[in-house]
């Protein structure tokens, strides 16, 4: 009897283990169909997704960009893009990027700042709730400043000399 019900037991177990199998790999082939079916519409692709200012003096160029390619199968437009400080400001293309197409995203950041750049980038788009992150990094060095007078250099305004 001890069997029996041992075995009854074993085979209910397994039932249940099956079942729950199955209703897993049914949940994954949804969700696979489902991002599949999300893969249409815009896709906005990156070359690089941080934006490099390396090691500058103070007051250099302040104007990078990035190039993206819409990947996708509809328009991708750029609905806003927000630097994480006044300092670090975006400017991107207001008109649709077609399928197909690249554009790029000019970033200027105020280089008159001395310090480690280490800023972000916010851009939304019609493609989802998510927007892209664009990291901003580098460093600004004050110049060496290549004509100034040595402190120790004579001067004519001395006493006694003549």
């Amino acid at each position: 009897m001890k069997n029996i019900l041992l075995i009854f037991l074993l085979s209910l177990t397994s039932s249940y283990v099956i079942s729950q199998v199955e209703e897993v790999k049914e949940v994954e082939v949804v969700e696979i169909a489902q991002d599949q079916e999300n893969a249409d519409g815009p896709v906005m692709d990156f070359e690089t997704t941080t934006v490099d200012y390396g090691t500058i003096d103070q007051n250099s160029e302040p104007l990078r960009s990035v190039t993206f390619t819409n990947t996708g199968n509809e328009p991708l437009i750029i609905k806003n893009a927000r630097g994480s400080c006044g300092c670090t400001v975006p400017i991107w293309p207001k008109e649709p990027i077609m399928p197909g197409e690249s554009d790029v995203i000019e970033v200027r950041y105020a280089t008159n700042r001395l310090g480690n750049i280490n800023k972000t980038i916010k851009i939304t788009t019609n493609e989802g709730t998510e927007p892209h992150v664009l990291k901003v990094v580098g460093k600004v060095l004050k110049p060496e400043d290549a004509e100034s007078v040595p402190t120790s250099a004579p001067s004519m305004l001395k006493e006694g000399e003549n």
